[in-house]
């Protein structure tokens, strides 16, 4: 069992495991967050079955568009960072999927109506005027994103108490005004608060490496000591106990509308 390891060797381990891609199953026995009822990755792979052309967005290694059964003719996935680029490339080009390269924040390199669908699994921002821009009118936008204060507890285990407005940055509401004033209507929105169990230290690290905005700037040596005392917690009173928030987006550009800046 992992609770019998030393807090070093807990650490070491999980420092030096590969944090690329999407792939969670490194937390497997060590880590446990509840799914959300609605079932993105089903629900997405069944748009993605009736679409004509694609894009899912921050698509990091790629798993999640993978996993669907059947991918459209033209199906075009970004990404930003390098090495997720190299793994959703050779993840995807089999399937038929061509995987683009591009900073998050830029413009999309692509024209103005080109997809019917745009997906996007818990995006760092959503640019919500590109979105409208290559969506085809009558196109659908269907995004699972991470909701306010998610994670909080451990967030503020390390940073402290955090200013509302940064508890709230990623509140749905915002969500749908930005997407309304993009000229998007909202079709579904929906949000869920989920219980996650981190069963050692090694599970929290990792998952500070591999979520990098929850602790920006995260490392072992500066965060040593309150790690040590994590551990020790953990080590008698069990698992550390946190809450995920997540909501789901359906947003549709109404049919007869052009470029949504027109």
């Amino acid at each position: 069992m992992s609770t019998a390891r030393t807090f070093e060797d807990l650490v070491t381990e999980a420092e030096t495991a590969s944090v690329d891609g999407w792939d969670f199953s490194w937390f497997e026995g060590r880590a446990t967050e509840e799914r959300p009822s609605w079932g993105y990755a089903r629900a997405m792979g069944e748009r993605l079955g009736r679409a004509r052309g694609a894009l899912d967005m921050q698509t990091g290694g790629g798993e999640v568009l993978n996993s669907a059964p059947k991918l459209p003719a033209l199906t075009v996935a970004t990404e930003g960072w390098p090495p997720n680029v190299a793994k959703a490339t050779a993840l995807l080009h089999p399937r038929g999927a061509v995987v683009v390269a591009t900073p998050e924040d830029a413009p999309l390199p692509f024209a103005a109506g080109a997809f019917d669908l745009v997906t996007s699994r818990h995006p760092v921002a959503t640019y919500w005027d590109e979105v409208a821009r290559v969506l085809c009118p009558g196109g659908t936008y269907f995004s699972q994103q991470v909701g306010p204060a998610s994670a909080f507890e451990l967030v503020e285990y390390f940073l402290g108490p955090q200013p509302e407005e940064v508890r709230n940055g990623r509140d749905p509401g915002r969500a749908r005004a930005a997407a309304e004033a993009a000229g998007l209507d909202i079709v579904d929105l929906r949000s869920e608060r989920l219980r996650m169990e981190f069963h050692d230290i090694g599970a929290v690290v990792h998952f500070l490496r591999k979520v990098i905005w929850m602790v920006p700037g995260f490392t072992v040596d500066a965060y040593r000591r309150r790690l040590r005392a994590l551990h020790e917690q953990i080590e008698t009173e069990g698992p550390f106990v946190a809450h995920s928030t997540r909501f789901l987006i359906e947003a549709r550009k109404p049919r007869g509308t052009g470029d949504a800046k027109d």
